[in-house]
């Protein structure tokens, strides 16, 4: 669920939201927020809000932005080439022993979620091949993309689960009615009860959404 940036309120970012912003948080923040926003809609946020975002989290950029006065490069009056350098430059196809690619999959130890590697350019770094919810990645090439504030929400329990049959489309305001503070404990409940919590919650949001509709 959305909240406006009112002064002493944090803001609330969905799950999908918070994966976009951890897998980018090395980008330039003016590029970052501007990516965000077009990739989520989210006109209440600010670049100091995801900034504030990243410190909370301790995401690292790999930039200090601060340079020392008076100092000079490490590098100064030194030949860009030294004999014998060519022994350490990595060859051209070459890659490092770390690397991950096209079908590489991990799980998120904070939220549970599936991100992959799909071999696709990254909008954002040039890179070859970027990240993504594996759940939401599978479940747009069946659905199409998820409509306008709707997230997609895992039915049984089981984030790792990424069968499209197993997520569902819902709007970002009948989430709070399933979990969190005053929700009905959806993700905790038994397999048996999850439909009638799913049912029950979905008449009371629509409920609601009539009555606005008359104000």
């Amino acid at each position: 669920m959305r909240q406006g940036g009112m002064k002493g309120q944090r803001i609330a970012y969905g799950p999908e939201e918070m994966a976009w912003l951890e897998a980018n948080r090395t980008m330039v923040i003016s590029d970052y927020h501007r990516a965000f926003v077009e990739a989520f809609g989210r006109e209440d946020v600010s670049a100091a809000n995801l900034h504030a975002l990243r410190k909370r989290n301790g995401w690292k950029t790999g930039r200090t932005g601060h340079f020392v006065r008076g100092g000079e490069p490490h590098n100064k009056g030194k030949p860009f080439n030294p004999p014998g350098s060519e022994k350490g430059r990595f060859k051209k196809g070459n890659l490092p022993h770390n690397h991950r690619g096209a079908g590489h999959e991990r799980v998120d130890s904070k939220d549970g979620y599936v991100f992959l590697i799909i071999d696709e350019t990254n909008p954002h770094t040039g890179a070859d091949t970027r990240p993504v919810l594996k759940h939401k990645y599978l479940w747009e090439k069946a659905n199409g993309p998820v409509p306008e504030g709707h997230r997609l929400k895992c039915l049984d329990g089981d984030k790792t689960n990424c069968d499209p049959s197993n997520w569902e489309a819902i709007p970002m305001a009948l989430a709070p009615r399933l979990n969190g503070r005053f929700g009905r404990g959806y993700d905790d409940a038994p397999a048996e009860l999850k439909h009638t919590i799913m049912a029950t919650a979905k008449l009371e949001h629509a409920l609601r959404e009539k009555k606005k509709a008359k104000v």
